[in-house]
């Protein structure tokens, strides 16, 4: 991401940024390439705050089509049937992007993003993708890796009020500031495959149960073959007896995953709008550390739960790899 100087306007529009951050880490910024596969309210939400940041470009890839459902958490999307009838979410949305900074590069790609090479994503500094599958997210950050360069690598979910962000930097350096003295330090992280395979009764007593109820989710939809968030109340049974499955096989004591949560996150699998930009833009702020080398980035996985309105960060690479 090394380039160019910014141009006397990117200086005159991103000024406050710049008086923040650095004129070094905007630069990072413009010349940044960003990818967002799945469309949603929180990627709405995270897409709005990287291009008032002054990204260079941003790809989106979704072919569904707009739905009225989807107005609800997408606050993107035109309210007028007329406008958004017939329209892909991808189209309404960079038709709205582009409004708010016309300086970045708002483009749509069609296709099945599991059918994308990995030189298609080695065109781009950061790959974020939700909406997809589980066996979707491992393959993607498995292309991601295998690139000569570099790719930062998210994972974002939203469901009912509960949201979670996965991080592959792979290996980060970055700066951060202790007193008056700027640090140098670099973390490495494991892959989203890697970081799930730990073994359950191996990670901390106190981890996060929204962990543990989002890894039961989403294989119930795999074993299922539904598509990600097409459950409901019918499913619950199924789901517990899964939850049971897991935790005899794990040596996990089933109270770590209360039936009560993961009854909340079929009873109602979209997204409460409140929460999106909680979790937009906290994945924003990630991105933005992520690309400008500055400030100590999250590691490896984050969640929110508006019922005990707390955010909490995992570290899942230190009981998989002890670093």
């Amino acid at each position: 991401m090394d380039g160019e100087e910014l141009t006397e306007q990117e200086t005159a529009l991103y000024d406050r940024q710049i008086r923040v951050w650095g004129a070094d880490a905007q630069r990072r910024l413009s010349k940044a390439h960003i990818l967002v596969c799945g469309i949603n309210g929180t990627t709405a939400e995270f897409c709005k705050n990287i291009v008032l940041a002054g990204v260079g470009s941003l790809t989106l890839v979704d072919d569904r089509v707009a739905t009225e459902e989807a107005l609800s958490a997408n606050f993107l999307i035109p309210s007028d049937e007329n406008v958004y009838g017939g329209k892909t979410l991808t189209e309404l949305c960079r038709d709205s992007l582009k409004d708010f900074n016309p300086m970045v590069r708002v483009s749509v790609e069609k296709g099945d993003l599991s059918n994308f090479g990995g030189e298609f994503y080695g065109n781009f500094d950061v790959v974020v993708i939700s909406c997809c599958s589980l066996s979707t997210k491992k393959l993607i950050n498995e292309k991601c890796r295998k690139l000569s360069k570099r790719v930062a690598f998210y994972t974002v979910d939203c469901r009912d009020s509960c949201g979670e962000i996965f991080v592959d930097l792979q290996l980060h350096k970055f700066s951060k500031q202790k007193l008056e003295e700027t640090i140098e330090c670099q973390h490495n992280y494991p892959s989203f495959e890697e970081s799930i395979s730990v073994p359950w009764n191996a990670l901390p007593r106190r981890m996060s149960k929204l962990y543990f109820a989002m890894r039961v989710i989403e294989r119930f939809e795999e074993a299922e073959q539904r598509k990600p968030g097409e459950v409901s109340i019918a499913d619950l049974p199924g789901v517990l007896k899964l939850k049971n499955e897991f935790c005899e096989a794990q040596s996990l004591k089933e109270s770590h995953i209360p039936d009560a949560l993961l009854e909340r996150l079929v009873t109602d699998p979209r997204e409460f709008p409140p929460v999106c930009p909680i979790i937009g833009g906290i994945l924003g702020q990630e991105v933005i550390k992520a690309i400008s080398g500055k400030g100590e980035p999250l590691k490896n996985f984050f969640f929110f739960d508006v019922m005990d309105g707390k955010g909490i960060t995992e570290d899942l690479s230190n009981a998989n790899t002890g670093s």
